[in-house]
């Protein structure tokens, strides 16, 4: 697969569609490699006319992994999207993140607005200050059991915080869950990278005032059973941004479900639609 670059830091990505006329940049969350916008859902976007490219953040997957010690902000990984587009010969976009990806295209919005055609923000706040439940706060915070030791407790401890956070309406198999966390595992394995993507969340601080600034064509699609970024994070964003709309969804937790891959694309489809009827 291609490799962008962002001064010494490499950035793998993969595009789908490279013959459509308009570019759709999908943004991962906290620790999740491109695999979590599955082939099936890029091909979806390709299917309604849009190119789509998928990328590991830095820290994450086979981009470049940082050091004990090392520390970047979400500026950084603003940058690192930016650099995936040049590499890819696109010169604006429709961008869409989720959860800590949801904030790095708020930064992109913020940092870089000649490049972004539509913004859509998922499950997603303005800053990392909205409370989770002690549940899923473990999630991210307990250490997995060490895969070298014990596989099968690392498999299902993936499986346990998979249904912790998932969706309760839209229900992956205890099948389907172990082979995600199986295959994640055999692609790449970085723990450790989680911990400095969180200081970075942390390092930027309340976003609010400076997307109060934003003039870009907004969906906020947010589960009304997320238990990690509450409800409470996708209300603000859409309050904080001018004319954004606001899709809450009954059912959905803090995941990207086969059964939403269309709520999601809709939602994507939407705010790019209003940036066609803007121009």
């Amino acid at each position: 697969m291609p490799r962008a670059r962002n001064g010494a830091v490499e950035i793998e990505y993969q595009s789908f569609g490279d013959d459509r006329p308009e570019t759709v940049l999908l943004v991962n969350g906290l620790g999740s490699q491109m695999t979590r916008w599955p082939e099936a859902f890029c091909e979806k976007l390709v299917a309604r006319g849009y190119r789509a490219i998928r990328f590991d953040n830095r820290d994450t997957g086979l981009s470049t992994w940082f050091k004990s010690g090392d520390r970047y902000i979400l500026k950084d990984m603003a940058a690192d999207a930016m650099a995936v587009l040049d590499a890819a010969g696109v010169k604006q976009a429709h961008i869409a993140g989720v959860s800590m990806g949801g904030m790095i295209v708020q930064r992109i919005a913020i940092d870089y607005p000649a490049r972004v055609l539509s913004l859509t923000s998922i499950m997603s706040a303005p800053s990392g200050d909205v409370v989770a439940t002690p549940e899923a706060m473990a999630v991210i915070s307990n250490p997995p059991p060490d895969p070298a030791a014990d596989y099968e407790a690392f498999v299902a401890h993936g499986v346990k915080n998979a249904r912790v956070i998932g969706s309760p309406a839209y229900p992956w198999t205890d099948a389907e869950l172990r082979e995600r966390v199986v295959a994640e595992h055999a692609r790449a394995f970085n723990p450790a990278g989680v911990g400095r993507q969180r200081q970075a969340i942390g390092a930027d601080g309340d976003r609010t005032e400076e997307l109060r600034k934003l003039n870009v064509p907004t969906v906020v699609l947010h589960g009304e059973d997320d238990p990690l970024v509450q409800p409470v994070g996708g209300r603000e964003t859409a309050a904080a941004i001018p004319g954004a709309e606001l899709r809450m969804i009954p059912g959905m937790g803090h995941d990207v479900p086969p059964a939403l891959y269309d709520t999601f694309v809709d939602a994507i489809c939407a705010a790019a639609s209003r940036a066609k009827t803007n121009a």
